[in-house]
């Protein structure tokens, strides 16, 4: 599911475990009923969606679809658990619900990825999807300016797009397929101080920033770091407590199949 360099860091990514998992709750809100069929939790993660997946469709088999193996470690409320990689993932059996939060937006090519996840479903069946819209946004616009100037042998980001797309994009994309509901929310995230650094880099530190971190050395790395610190301290004042406010803006659809 997720970038094939180091492995995720369980305990990095659940600091925020509950403001990632507000968007999965709210996702989850617009998925109706159901036909028969299993609930596919896609690029589960560390499981922080299982125990609202679960207490929602009690009757049915809860299946966890991850890449790391130790974020699926510690992926626990499931049925069943798989390590694969959702680029090449095929359901066994058609799937009632397809449920991804905060996961394809570390693939490509969306126009053939979503109606291919949309073509595995039951009839019938809900590909529901979350995904952040951020990489416009300071937070992340940084991480790419930071990295191409100071290590341009490395980075050569000039024709980056961003790989995930307005939310009516979605709705043009798979409306013929069936019946869409598709949305973007800014949530104004308030992040408390932390020990070292910014509050911004703690929370990006676990996702966006990994790719960058993994090409460079450990001196480098620190150079790197206290750049973007210094950068988000202009784009994201601190409060009196250290804290800091953090829009963060997210995609998200229901698809429903005829």
């Amino acid at each position: 599911m997720r970038p094939a360099q180091k492995d995720w860091n369980p305990g990095a990514y659940a600091r925020f475990r509950g403001l990632r998992l507000r968007p999965a709750l709210d996702l989850l809100a617009q998925v109706g009923d159901l036909p028969p069929g299993d609930v596919i939790d896609l690029g589960c993660g560390d499981g922080a969606a299982a125990g609202a997946l679960t207490a929602r469709f009690a009757d049915r088999r809860i299946v966890g679809v991850e890449n790391s193996p130790a974020m699926l470690e510690q992926a626990f409320g499931y049925d069943a658990k798989h390590q694969a990689d959702i680029a090449s993932w095929v359901p066994d059996t058609p799937p009632a619900l397809i449920f991804s939060n905060a996961a394809l937006h570390w693939l490509p090519d969306h126009d053939h990825l979503m109606p291919r996840l949309a073509g595995f479903l039951a009839p019938g069946g809900v590909l529901a999807v979350q995904m952040p819209r951020q990489f416009l946004a300071p937070s992340h616009r940084f991480l790419r300016d930071i990295a191409t100037a100071m290590f341009p042998d490395r980075f050569d980001l000039a024709h980056y797009q961003p790989p995930v797309c307005p939310a009516v994009q979605y709705h043009q994309m798979l409306a013929p397929l069936g019946r869409v509901t598709a949305w973007e929310t800014d949530y104004v995230q308030a992040l408390g101080p932390v020990s070292e650094g910014h509050p911004v880099r703690a929370f990006t530190g676990a996702t966006a920033m990994r790719p960058f971190l993994d090409k460079l050395t450990e001196a480098e790395a620190a150079q790197f770091t206290a750049a973007y610190d210094t950068a988000l301290g202009a784009a994201y004042p601190l409060d009196a407590q250290g804290g800091a406010l953090f829009p963060f803006r997210r995609c998200l659809f229901v698809l429903e199949m005829p």
